[in-house]
């Protein structure tokens, strides 16, 4: 009797591979060879699951974009305004070896988009995603009083997201500099200065 393949099962296998040499190697050293090795498969058999390295690329950036949103979901179930703010930033920054890691896939994946338009269209969709979901952070921040009008929330949202980006960057670059302390605190400053506002 054949042996029944789950397809799912096989190209999270490869996303994984894919994630852990890209972390430990860089995009270059991402060979199809090698994460076929690394996932345990021959080479070539590859193909039925992702046509193309581009098409890996594009799904693992999409398994580390999911991993944080599950981690967010349930790090700021329950709360509102900055408090879910707060929780969200903490999930994004590189805070620990494994967001490091995860933000090292993320360069990556940018490296390529920065060449690719179809790779910066699904980045974009992506940041849209965190973009309402800090839109409406600070519209509740607003509403219960934590927030002050003169504050402009889509201005604000795109300032937290491009620091909460760059913070991915820089931790990458200068991991012993961009301690989780200097991280957190950064991000502290950010909610203290819309206090201020309130």
């Amino acid at each position: 009797m054949p042996k029944i393949v789950d397809h799912g099962e096989r190209r999270e296998q490869l996303v994984e591979a894919t994630w852990r040499i890209i972390a430990r190697n860089g995009l270059p050293g991402a060979t199809m060879r090698q994460i076929a090795a690394e996932a345990g498969f021959a080479n070539g058999a590859l193909k039925p699951y992702f046509a193309t390295k581009a098409a890996l690329i594009e799904a693992t950036y999409f398994h580390v974009f999911e991993r944080t949103n599950r981690r967010v979901g349930v790090a700021a179930r329950g709360l509102r305004g900055l408090a879910a703010l707060e929780a969200f930033g903490r999930e994004v920054l590189p805070l620990d070896e494994e967001r490091l890691d995860e933000a090292r896939v993320v360069i990556s994946f940018w490296q390529q988009a920065a060449h690719d338009r179809h790779a910066a269209e699904l980045n974009n969709l992506s940041m849209d995603e965190w973009r309402r979901a800090l839109t409406g952070w600070l519209e509740q921040a607003r509403e219960s009083g934590d927030l002050g009008t003169r504050v402009e929330i889509p201005a604000t949202a795109d300032a937290l997201l491009n620091f909460m980006l760059g913070t991915q960057i820089t931790a990458v670059l200068d991991p012993s500099g961009m301690t989780s302390a200097v991280l957190t605190g950064q991000l502290g400053s950010q909610l203290d200065r819309l206090r201020a506002c309130a």
